[in-house]
């Protein structure tokens, strides 16, 4: 549905990802804060845009709604990037649309700042996810529990197509209009399935595969997305929608924070079961695409999610094996680190920094690692049978150090940092320690003096146990 972005009464830019802007090809030379801050607020629209709400339905927490969409986000509008890519760019917190569902449309200063940082760190972090482009304030106040300053998020995507997006045609038994869409997803996203004899097979095929790939990156890092809605899983294979989202400080498999989760259905270790089932829902709505025969097809979308259950464990172990720098397949490796997940979650230790420390042991120096834990005689045990495990490879410990510090990240957005950004932009109007923690997530795999304070795991009294979507 066609709509303009509503004005805001005072926009200010807190932030623009000029890299980005470069990246998209976008003509901002000679704009200055005031121009770019109207621009991405929705203050003034630029030149040849069509700002649309899209439309989609979607299971939410496993309740099925067949109306959803964009209910604060408006479509700018696409562009090709320079390396020839379609890339969509999307504003969130712009003002009501027909899918507003009685909200306001808007969106408060803390969900903007939370999602530029962890977008922008996802991508530090070789995650594909939706990019910040720019986050400005509104000179606004929007009413949630209380009043808190607004603001406008800029997101960039290779697509906003969700599961949902499907769902919305085939709750309408609209066939003609899912077939048009599954042939723009092929196009845009999966042209390789064209050559197929069976095109939409091969689509819902590569669809699983890039969510195999995704959920596996997002446990290696210890990332919870909080709301793996069908609405929130975008068929280009992206991060996105991620708002009462964390990253594990402590390790527990069934660790929550969104506070909408009461049942904790997207715990960390569902996320993986979770996204077989948005596929089977994705499954569904294709049946009429991928066979004339309704059995056949059936037995085609039940052969991908059963491909997709036997190459999650592989690839899951396959990332565990690169993080203790494993180069080789063992008999015994999965039991390695399943007893080190065991070990990390009785004591209770930081799931970052048990890695990032695993990787100084790789170089003779365990002390660090050793003191995370309290039962010391079983970190030894454990640690001398990696040893062992580790001494079948060619590599030195220097070599098998290096690279696991490539993949085991020092820096990640923790909870409790990103927290205090939130507090001194809303309370204080300090967008300083913003800036400093986009700098710090930005070289995730780097342990530099100057941003030591983020590589530190939360004392007891800054933890964060909940957070919020502030939609």
């Amino acid at each position: 549905a066609a709509v303009l972005p509503t004005p805001v009464k005072a926009p200010q830019l807190i932030a623009f990802n000029r890299p980005l802007a470069e990246e998209l090809g976008l003509d901002v030379e000679g704009m200055d804060d005031e121009r770019l801050a109207a621009i991405f607020s929705g203050n003034a629209v630029p030149q040849g845009a069509e700002p649309l709400a899209m439309a989609y339905a979607g299971h939410q927490f496993g309740n099925f709604v067949p109306q959803l969409g964009d209910g604060r986000a408006i479509l700018l509008g696409e562009v090709i990037d320079r390396q020839g890519r379609r890339r969509d760019i999307q504003l969130k917190g712009s003002g009501p649309t027909r899918f507003s569902r009685r909200g306001d449309g808007r969106a408060a200063l803390g969900p903007v700042l939370r999602e530029y940082i962890v977008s922008e760190a996802m991508f530090a972090l070789g995650i594909p996810a939706t990019r910040a482009l720019a986050a400005v304030t509104t000179g606004e106040r929007v009413q949630r529990e209380i009043g808190l300053p607004g603001g406008v998020f800029t997101r960039v995507a290779a697509s906003h197509i969700r599961v949902g997006t499907f769902q919305f045609f085939a709750a309408r038994e609209d066939t003609e209009a899912l077939k048009a869409l599954s042939d723009y997803v092929i196009d845009r996203h999966y042209p390789e399935a064209r050559q197929s004899e069976t095109p939409y097979l091969a689509m819902l095929q590569a669809i699983a595969e890039r969510q195999c790939d995704l959920i596996c990156r997002w446990l290696m890092v210890g990332f919870i997305h909080g709301v793996m809605n069908t609405d929130n899983m975008a068929v280009s294979g992206e991060t996105i929608d991620f708002g009462p989202c964390a990253f594990m400080d402590e390790y527990h498999p069934n660790k929550v924070f969104s506070s909408i989760d009461a049942q904790g259905r997207y715990a960390y270790n569902n996320q993986p079961g979770i996204a077989q089932w948005n596929i089977a829902r994705l499954a569904e709505c294709l049946i009429p695409l991928l066979d004339e025969d309704q059995d056949k097809a059936v037995d085609m979308a039940n052969g991908v999610l059963a491909d997709f259950a036997k190459a999650f464990p592989k690839r899951w172990i396959s990332g565990m094996r690169t993080k203790l720098g494993l180069q080789t397949e063992a008999e015994g490796d999965e039991q390695l680190v399943q007893d080190l997940l065991a070990l990390m979650q009785r004591s209770e230790v930081d799931y970052t920094l048990t890695f990032r420390r695993l990787c100084d042991a790789a170089s003779d120096n365990a002390e660090p690692f050793r003191g995370m834990f309290i039962d010391l005689t079983a970190a030894d045990e454990w640690l001398e049978r990696w040893r062992n495990r580790a001494a079948q490879e060619s590599r030195s410990g220097e070599e098998r150090a290096d690279a696991m510090r490539a993949v085991n990240p020092a820096i990640i957005p923790r909870n409790h940092r990103i927290e205090e950004v939130i507090a001194a932009a809303v309370e204080d109007n300090d967008f300083a320690p913003f800036h400093e923690m986009i700098k710090a997530t930005a070289r995730p795999f780097e342990e530099l003096p100057e941003f030591s304070v983020y590589m530190q795991a939360p004392m007891n009294h800054e933890r964060v146990f909940r957070t919020f979507c502030g939609t």
